[in-house]
């Protein structure tokens, strides 16, 4: 009998975990997303080394047009490179997630909310990365094209442009906590996991005023759940088999 049509909401309730552990390679897509975004977003942030030695100091330093000659190139570009890397992971995961998942479980609403954040979060970090790989040609390659302040103005636009863009997989982080509490489609620790993420990420938005904060912690929600979803035992990544 074939268990294609079983992971509707509602049925599956009624449904038990299948003794399955087999490996699946798909959800690795998502930590690749992960991990490439980290590297992309944080690991090279783009910052004048006047600003950084003044936080090493543990002071506050007011980066200036001036400041645009000393930013590092390479690490603009590398941040550039591992963000498009992050970008199209998300759109692949995303394709398999659709492939595997949301036609398998056609009514449930968490799975399409994972999709569509990932989706919006791809869509708008082409954008955050794309500013950063824009300042690292005019730095380098195509230097003299634009002054100092020209320079400025794509330095701020990459200040949270490769970090708000992260806001959407959020949403991904509370489909897939709906998805285990109420659909009970995936693991419920590792939807208690991503419940708690969102929340607190969200929380600390509200109260710290810090738009960028979901690209911090984001990456390294995707880059886990890739794995636990690779690895461990869910109804969404059970085989599409007919026995």
């Amino acid at each position: 009998m074939s268990i294609t049509n079983d992971l509707d909401a509602g049925a599956v309730s009624r449904r038990p975990i299948a003794r399955h552990t087999r490996f699946r390679a798909w959800p690795l897509w998502a930590t690749l997303a992960g991990v490439a975004g980290t590297i992309g977003t944080v690991v090279t942030d783009l910052r004048p080394a006047s600003e950084t030695e003044a936080i090493d100091r543990g002071e506050l330093y007011a980066v200036t047009p001036a400041d645009m000659e000393t930013l590092d190139v390479l690490t603009g570009r590398i941040g550039f490179t591992s963000g498009l890397v992050a970008v199209f992971a998300l759109l692949v995961f995303v394709a398999l997630w659709r492939t595997h998942v949301e036609v398998r479980a056609t009514r449930s609403t968490g799975a399409r909310l994972v999709g569509i954040g990932v989706v919006v979060s791809a869509s708008a970090l082409v954008l955050g990365y794309g500013w950063r790989g824009a300042l690292a040609n005019y730095l380098g390659p195509e230097s003299g094209l634009y002054g100092p302040d020209g320079l400025f103005v794509y330095y701020m636009l990459t200040d949270f442009g490769a970090y708000i863009g992260w806001a959407g997989v959020v949403a991904s982080a509370v489909g897939i906590a709906w998805m285990a509490w109420v659909e009970r489609l995936v693991s419920r620790v590792l939807g208690t996991f991503s419940g708690l993420v969102a929340v607190l990420v969200t929380g600390a938005v509200v109260v710290a005023g810090v738009p960028g904060l979901p690209g911090v912690f984001m990456p390294v929600w995707l880059a886990v759940t890739g794995v636990w979803l690779a690895v461990g035992r869910s109804r969404i990544t059970l085989p599409d088999v007919s026995s």
